[in-house]
């Protein structure tokens, strides 16, 4: 604990000071100052130092209020979030004390400290809004207080232990609130295109009426025979597949859009395509690679969700180059069975020997899908006039850059490459779209 004192201390001692100063100069000059008037001032100093010794020690005395702060343990990465704290005061009087939560670097929130009123032998509440910038798991320690002396000459700062555990997980917000829509208006809003299907490889769902516009293909002529109408069979995309996310952590997902990584962004596409999955039937996993290596086995049903959140949460892009071969030669031991493998990084300019040979490697046992990140700052610039020479020299190279960068694309598309070139903001939509495209034509 310590002791500070307050602002109406400070300005009783600097007024008495002020006299103190005024007097001695009278008497210095050899004006004729009241004896009275010294005896004065020497007793209201002696009475202000009596008062601030006891007012210390009564509130040395005195007791902290009980702390209880109440926080979502599961926050969104940028999203904002009400924070309740509780503060019970057993004292014979109301006091306001002033407070100041221990809120790690990497949240945002409204300017602390605050002020709250507590009432006597109540529980007080006050509220803050905080928004985290960054995911992973957080502490925070406790809560500092300045507490009020009885006569208000003294401050004391103490700190109360409200441990408090928090994780900030990726953007899940739309996973929520797609639960609450039914999946074909959700997708809509997404952007998601959704194809019409292909060939008849998908698997029997029921009976039911034929309709115009049915193939005659699937009319079930005994059923038919029974109800003495025409009878066709409907049928479901295939469902019990297994989707495995490769993805890269690292430093080329480090690259920064708004105010997420492109390892942020891929995350928030994952688990918006891993709820489509899991509704559509299918069983969900991953791996990472080029830092924090974790793997989740393929797994169907909400706990599975539950499992990916948990999963992903914490991993940051690392300064680490991406090993394609490591990564994919540790997928093909531990996934054994055939699965649509969407392997997501950022692909640089350079013609990358290691990328494709992997890629090859795995497109012999899964069918693949290699997303690439694209850097929205290089499509702006395209847009942007060049008005001098340094703008233009600007151009120039983000220009070279890009077409670097396409002829290896091209490259790895020649040699039957499945790619996905996409800007981070647009990833979640183009990615679902092509994977409700690759179900439904069969292609797994």
């Amino acid at each position: 604990m310590r002791i500070t004192p307050s602002v109406w201390l400070l300005r009783s001692v600097g007024s008495l000071l002020l006299l103190a100063i005024i007097s001695g100069t009278a008497h210095a000059l050899g004006w004729s100052v009241p004896a009275l008037l010294d005896s004065l001032l020497i007793a209201a100093s002696l009475c202000l130092l009596l008062f601030a010794i006891i007012d210390a020690w009564r509130v040395q005395q005195q007791p902290s209020p009980q702390l209880q702060r109440e926080v979502p343990s599961g926050l969104s990465l940028q999203h904002s979030y009400s924070v309740t704290l509780r503060f019970s005061h057993k004292g014979s009087s109301a006091l306001t004390l002033k407070y100041f939560d221990h809120i790690p670097d990497s949240f945002a929130c409204t300017s602390l400290p605050y002020s709250v009123r507590l009432k006597a032998n109540c529980v007080s509440q006050t509220d803050y809004t905080i928004k985290p910038l960054r995911r992973g798991a957080f502490q925070i320690p406790g809560c500092s207080i300045r507490l009020p002396s009885p006569m208000r000459l003294w401050s004391a700062q103490r700190f109360l232990a409200q441990p408090s555990l928090v994780r900030v997980y990726p953007d899940f917000t739309r996973i929520q609130s797609g639960q609450l829509q039914a999946t074909e208006h959700w997708l809509k809003q997404l952007g998601v295109q959704q194809q019409q299907r292909r060939g008849t490889g998908m698997e029997f769902h029921q009976l039911r009426e034929f309709r115009e516009g049915d193939n005659f293909k699937h009319i079930d002529w005994k059923a038919t025979a029974r109800q003495r109408i025409p009878i066709a069979r409907e049928f479901q995309d295939e469902r019990d597949q297994q989707i495995i996310f490769l993805l890269d952590c690292g430093r080329h997902m480090r690259s920064q859009d708004s105010a997420l990584s492109h390892l942020d962004h891929a995350l928030n596409a994952c688990l918006l395509l891993a709820h489509t999955a899991l509704r559509q039937g299918d069983a969900v996993g991953v791996q990472t690679f080029a830092g924090t290596e974790r793997h989740l086995k393929p797994g169907k049903g909400r706990t599975q969700m539950s499992a990916l959140l948990n999963t992903l949460y914490d991993i940051h892009p690392s300064q680490s180059s991406a090993d394609y071969s490591a990564a994919v030669e540790q997928l093909l031991h531990k996934q054994k069975r055939r699965a649509l493998v969407i392997v997501i990084s950022n692909i640089a300019d350079e013609a990358d020997s290691d990328l494709l040979v992997a890629m090859q490697r795995l497109k012999k046992k899964h069918r693949t899908l290699l997303v690439s990140l694209r850097e929205e700052v290089l499509d702006d610039l395209r847009q942007q006039p060049a008005d001098n020479l340094q703008q233009a020299q600007l151009y120039c190279a983000g220009i070279e850059y890009l077409n670097a960068r396409q002829r290896h694309q091209q490259k790895l598309s020649s040699q039957g490459i499945h790619l996905l070139d996409a800007r981070p903001s647009q990833l979640t939509a183009q990615l679902v779209s092509h994977y409700l495209a690759i179900k439904k034509a069969g292609q797994y």
